[in-house]
């Protein structure tokens, strides 16, 4: 895991950014409702599949696991939020409770710190180390 910290990209730093703000705000506004979920999965279903058709999967481009889970990760994660923030109040994305923005930038701010910290402080024989091994 360390490994995979230390080597993370800029752009998978975002990505990672994206689903603690998402994370954050469904801990605030989790709704157990199963029409919720269930339509999620099922968007997540149909477009994670026209996803993997539009990038050609299945002719030469070879996706890993967790590309392909991203797929299809991401328009659920889409659907259940904008389902559980329909009329809240939010601003785009932003929530409308200043404790609630608070928590959601101080989760991003400390998951950005801690890779920072991690990529800095990180022995590089360690890292030399697992990525021949790896």
């Amino acid at each position: 895991m360390l490994n995979y910290i230390t080597q993370l990209s800029r752009s998978k730093i975002v990505l990672w950014c994206y689903l603690v703000w998402y994370l954050v705000n469904l801990g605030f506004e989790f709704d157990p409702s199963p029409q919720i979920w269930i339509n999620s999965i099922g968007i997540s279903l149909v477009i994670g599949c026209a996803l993997l058709l539009s990038i050609g999967a299945g002719s030469k481009i070879k996706l890993d696991h967790w590309q392909t889970f991203r797929l299809f990760a991401m328009p659920f994660c889409v659907s259940s939020f904008s389902s559980l923030i329909k009329g809240k109040g939010f601003w785009l994305i932003v929530p409308p409770d200043p404790a609630q923005m608070a928590a959601c930038v101080a989760a991003i701010f400390g998951f950005v710190c801690l890779v920072t910290a991690l990529k800095h402080f990180s022995p590089r024989e360690y890292l030399v180390l697992q990525t021949v091994k790896g």
